[in-house]
């Protein structure tokens, strides 16, 4: 009928593109009817239905693309499934949770900061706080103490308490294949394609060693998962906006993306992703006609709120608890400004007293303004061969040492022997001595280490005796000839007086031979910045009376702009640690490379962080399967076939939930190849996520597609025999891979007797 009516309608207007929009769209009015408009036979009836169905999702200004499907009949219950998957996913991750009783690779690191969070102790992290905290509260609940010092991997826990954080962190691991489930049922309406993403994610050997320990990994991915699944559900809900359930939805999305981020900066990217469906959704809204401004107004009103404001909210409290609970001095002071660390017990800012004014004969530490800039240090080893002149080494230390000291004296060393020394003024030109070492702060016209337009600083002379180019102006900033030096408050500058430069940290991290510290140059552009400008922070002299103080501690605002911004900078700067692996993130999708969790040789108890082959390169294949199915779905409805109700299904779920997943995919990975920093295999975990919830969907509409083929029954065999040869594959890999995450002892894999004998696929495998 609809045939024929375009074969009239192309007869009298000569236009052949109605034919291929009425042919396109004939199957879909009949897809998309639901029990309130059902089919009919007539034209008449049938446009009504479409239109009473276009106006129903107008009108709610619905973006979910399927809230009108629903399962297949032949489909099995899904509560029955989801306890399956629900149980497998807990059991294989719970499974040896104390295995191997010793510290590995980062439990190092987040270990550590859970106890400090225990012992109330700051410390410096680049990461957010949230997923320390949620460690250190875990460790508390389960009867760890915050004792044990976490100083290497393989050190044994002994007797400390230390399964509950990693228990923690397996539970919030479980939980990934069952939000996977859940997200790919919603997209698709098919429990065959939840059941494939769920077990691919549960018997992924990476997703199971990565959720056993105590990391940030699985906490991350836990919110991020659970972000993605409260948007899908709040999409859902669409045809119902405003009721209890849409907002529950809603305000789930903002807690998560809260939760996310609160983790790492990763959570940025599950973010953008919400913030792109939420932007469609938004501009679907808009075009609705049946939608008043008013009604436009509150959905963007209550996505503001739940999608910005809470989340924002949320965060910032995060911090908030941060700063309270962490209040005492730790080895995080150093990288903060003195006025954070003033609010630290323990730290000797805390309600301290010092002399004021900056003195002749005053033993001082020199703090430069840049965020995580630095002390003034140096030490007994000398620049190497090559590198400016051979002389004693000056760099900016993040923490506080002893060798941060200098002493103050006037250029011809005659210091006053009366009972109040003479103070430094702005202009007075100086000598800083090193107190361990009694060379002075020196400069002359040899070029930096690193930043070569700028002059060579070192520690030169012995006993306080050297040279003309030992001599520093001091100088205030927005001072006048004359005026005092503030302690701690004073802006401070230090001129050359030979060479006319000033003293300046450039923030760049020397190479092995200086330690990994901070390059101190001197630099011939006098330009005021954070970079040349320094403060007297730590000022001893028993001749001067002291002062309090504590009028020095800032506002939150203040130390939550600066704890930012010294996470951002640390983060950039992350380099990787000697033996340690690092990746590029081509590496990444083809499995290329692990990262050795525990242990080296056949006596130690080996973890092996590796994907299970075969999921990962399913994933990978299923990547390009999805591109080839889409272009041809989309090349097949473009020249105006018609698929039937159940290709047009299919398609459906291929570029709409298909697409969401490919986009979540994307945003997880893509950003990586745009950064500077050290990048490691386990970056590629939540990207994975979304990849192998693509895969569940593209391979089963893929085996439903067998009728393509062969005739029914012959299909319906042929689709029960493609999944159950799937189900086997993965089941068996797990089976051969399975050590690499419950660890394992003896002979290296490509030792003859290993358990790993003939499993070394790759030569880039080291287990």
């Amino acid at each position: 009928m609809a045939k024929e009516e375009c074969i009239t309608q192309r007869n009298k207007t000569g236009d052949t593109s109605t034919l291929r929009y009425r042919k396109t769209f004939a199957t879909s009015e009949r897809t998309l009817q639901t029990p309130s408009t059902p089919v009919s036979k007539d034209k008449g009836s049938q446009t009504a239905g479409r239109s009473s169905e276009d106006d129903t999702q107008s009108l709610n200004g619905t973006s979910a693309q399927f809230s009108n499907r629903r399962g297949v009949s032949k489909e099995p219950p899904s509560k029955v499934l989801l306890v399956l998957v629900f149980g497998l996913s807990f059991s294989t991750r719970l499974y040896k949770i104390t295995e191997p009783p010793h510290v590995c690779w980062d439990e190092t690191h987040f270990g550590k900061m859970g106890s400090y969070y225990i012992n109330r102790t700051f410390f410096f992290d680049v990461h957010p706080p949230l997923g320390k905290m949620l460690i250190g509260l875990a460790g508390y609940m389960t009867g760890y103490d915050g004792t044990f010092p976490f100083i290497k991997p393989g050190d044994k826990y002994e007797l400390h308490n230390y399964w509950g954080m990693r228990a923690f962190c397996a539970v919030l691991g479980s939980f990934l294949p069952v939000f996977a489930y859940l997200i790919v049922l919603e997209l698709s309406r098919f429990h065959t394609a939840a059941l494939i993403t769920a077990t691919l994610l549960i018997f992924d050997t990476g997703c199971i060693t990565i959720s056993q320990y105590i990391l940030l990994d699985p906490i991350l991915m836990f919110f991020i998962m659970a972000a993605v699944l409260s948007m899908v559900k709040f999409n859902q809900q669409q045809h119902r906006p405003f009721t209890a359930p849409w907002w529950l939805w809603l305000v789930l999305t903002g807690v998560n993306l809260a939760g996310a981020l609160g983790v790492k900066f990763v959570g940025l990217f599950v973010i953008l992703l919400v913030g792109l469906n939420t932007v469609w959704d938004l501009w679907r809204l808009l075009g609705d006609l049946r939608l008043s401004l008013v009604d436009i107004a509150k959905h963007f009103l209550a996505r503001v709120g739940g999608l910005i404001l809470l989340p924002l909210f949320l965060y910032v409290t995060v911090f908030a608890i941060h700063f309270v609970v962490l209040n005492k001095s730790g080895p995080g002071d150093g990288f903060f400004s003195s006025a954070f660390q003033s609010r630290l017990i323990g730290n000797n800012l805390h309600n301290a007293s010092m002399p004021e004014y900056l003195a002749y004969g005053s033993t001082i530490t020199v703090k430069n303004l840049r965020i995580a800039g630095g002390y003034l240090h140096s030490h007994w080893h000398l620049y190497p061969e090559g590198v400016g002149a051979k002389q004693q080494q000056v760099t900016a230390y993040l923490h506080k040492d002893y060798n941060n000291l200098w002493l103050v004296h006037r250029q011809d060393n005659n210091e006053s022997q009366s009972e109040t020394p003479d103070l430094v003024r702005h202009g007075d030109i100086i000598r800083l001595e090193h107190k361990e070492t009694t060379r002075n702060l020196h400069s002359h016209l040899h070029e930096a280490p690193l930043t070569k337009k700028h002059f060579q600083v070192t520690g030169y002379g012995i006993n306080g005796t050297g040279d003309t180019n030992d001599l520093w102006q001091v100088e205030v900033c927005g001072g006048r000839k004359g005026d005092l030096v503030k302690v701690l408050r004073s802006k401070v500058r230090f001129l050359h007086r030979a060479t006319g430069c000033v003293l300046y940290s450039s923030g760049k991290i020397l190479p092995k031979w200086g330690w990994e510290q901070v390059e101190v140059t001197c630099s011939p552009y006098l330009k005021e910045t954070p970079n040349s400008q320094w403060n007297i922070e730590d000022h001893i002299n028993p001749k001067l009376p002291n002062i309090s103080l504590s009028v020095l501690k800032p506002h939150f605002l203040e130390i939550l702009l600066e704890s930012h911004i010294v996470m951002i900078r640390g983060n950039s700067g992350l380099k990787p640690k000697d033996n340690e692996m690092n990746s590029k993130p081509w590496h990444w999708p083809i499995n290329f490379q692990g990262l050795r969790f525990s242990g080296v040789n056949e006596t130690e108890y080996r973890v092996y962080l590796l994907g299970n082959p075969v999921v990962w390169w399913l994933n990978l294949a299923s990547l390009g399967l999805y591109l080839i199915m889409v272009a041809v779905v989309s090349i097949t409805l473009q020249r105006g076939f018609s698929l039937g109700q159940k290709r047009m299904e299919h398609s459906r779920v291929l570029m709409r939930g298909g697409g969401l997943l490919l986009l979540g995919w994307l945003l997880h990975y893509a950003p990586f190849y745009t950064m500077g920093r050290v990048l490691y295999y386990h970056h590629y975990f939540p990207a994975m996520l979304f990849s192998t919830m693509l895969t569940g969907i593209t391979l089963d509409i893929l085996l439903k597609s067998t009728d393509l083929l062969l005739r029914p029954p012959y299909s319906d065999w042929l689709q029960r025999v493609g999944q159950l040869g799937l189900l086997f594959t993965v089941l068996y890999s797990f089976y051969l891979f399975y050590p690499l995450s419950y660890g394992m002892t003896g002979p290296l894999a490509h030792e003859p007797g290993s358990t790993m004998a003939g499993l070394k696929w790759m030569d880039s495998w080291e287990f």
